[in-house]
């Protein structure tokens, strides 16, 4: 455990092991003493040293409490340990004798703020919400083995431009009428207006969006937008092109932006004449521009107008999705 290892530094050798034989102070078993926490009191076995030098750091001499048990099991619980697991892995490293109902109990009480903060009321409005999913660790409550799992997420941009996570969900299967659950769960906590929702490629997923949020602009993510804009391109040119299409989506405005697309139209227009620059052409952008811009001028969801970046914000956010000519 931490403590007797902080013994083994004071006294310079280690437990079971045979002192230096100029040395006169020895380790003198262990002092059982009491320390109270967030979550009530626990017992804490303490090594000592025959003289009595001995100053541990991680509980001090004279020390009553101790804080952020909660968080060590907390943490180790996230981790994936079962409740003997982070018994025995406090009372082998910290020398904390926990019980398995403390640990059950606060990690029931997480649960608890977890629920709350699940269900809590969102703001009526956002100018941007990012839909998108995570591969976590997570135990499974039917086989108790820990499996990588997919994490859906709602990061939804304020008002103000900060972010804020809306809300996590996990699926077997991630489809049109999943995000449609989402969608209308979002509704009933309060959201009556997304400006912008940035999506994959999955098949459904606009409609799905639009179904209850009818005016929501639904913008497919940078990344997947470049990804299908290098299916046009020669291989040999897609670094080159890929190069090129950055300071478009960097711009800070979209008059900028607009400069940096002309200049991409300039270049690889006469090579790509229908293909990368058909999905971004200019009259195009523009018009989702000022189409967005609409959007937040009328959009006065509860008296609040809709915040002035968002007509500053990147031309890569009202990019429309590429369509393939046919030509």
């Amino acid at each position: 455990m931490v403590l007797g290892a902080e013994l083994t530094a004071h006294l310079g050798y280690e437990a079971g092991a045979a002192p230096p034989a100029e040395q006169t102070n020895r380790r003198n078993g262990t002092a059982t003493k009491r320390v109270k926490g967030s979550d009530g009191e626990v017992p804490l076995s303490v090594p000592r040293d025959r003289e009595g030098s001995f100053e541990p750091e991680l509980v001090k001499k004279g020390q009553t409490r101790i804080d952020g048990v909660d968080d060590k099991i907390i943490g180790l619980y996230a981790a994936g340990l079962s409740v003997r697991d982070i018994q025995a892995h406090l009372e082998e490293l910290y020398g904390l004798r926990v019980s398995p109902d403390l640990i059950s109990r606060v990690t029931d009480a997480v649960l608890d703020e977890v629920r709350e903060w699940q269900h809590r009321a969102l703001d009526r409005m956002y100018p941007i919400v990012i839909f998108d999913a995570l591969r976590v660790k997570i135990r499974d409550a039917d086989s108790r083995m820990v499996k990588n799992k997919a994490v859906y997420i709602a990061l939804g941009v304020t008002r103000e431009g900060e972010r804020e996570v809306l809300g996590l969900w996990i699926a077997d299967n991630e489809g049109a009428k999943f995000w449609l659950s989402v969608m209308n769960e979002l509704r009933n906590r309060g959201v009556q207006d997304i400006l912008i929702a940035v999506v994959d490629g999955l098949k459904g997923f606009p409609e799905a969006i639009t179904v209850a949020f009818p005016e929501t602009m639904v913008q497919t993510c940078i990344v997947h937008l470049i990804r299908h804009s290098m299916n046009f391109c020669s291989w040999k040119d897609r670094k080159a092109v890929a190069a090129d299409l950055r300071p478009i989506y960097e711009a800070p405005t979209a008059g900028e932006a607009e400069c940096q697309l002309d200049a991409f139209e300039e270049k690889w227009g006469g090579k790509y004449r229908r293909e990368p620059t058909s999905y971004p052409t200019l009259s195009r952008v523009r018009g989702r521009h000022c189409a967005l811009k609409r959007r937040a001028a009328r959009s006065s969801v509860g008296g609040v107008r809709a915040p002035s970046f968002l007509e500053g914000y990147r031309c890569a956010a009202v990019l429309p999705a590429p369509t393939p000519s046919h030509d």
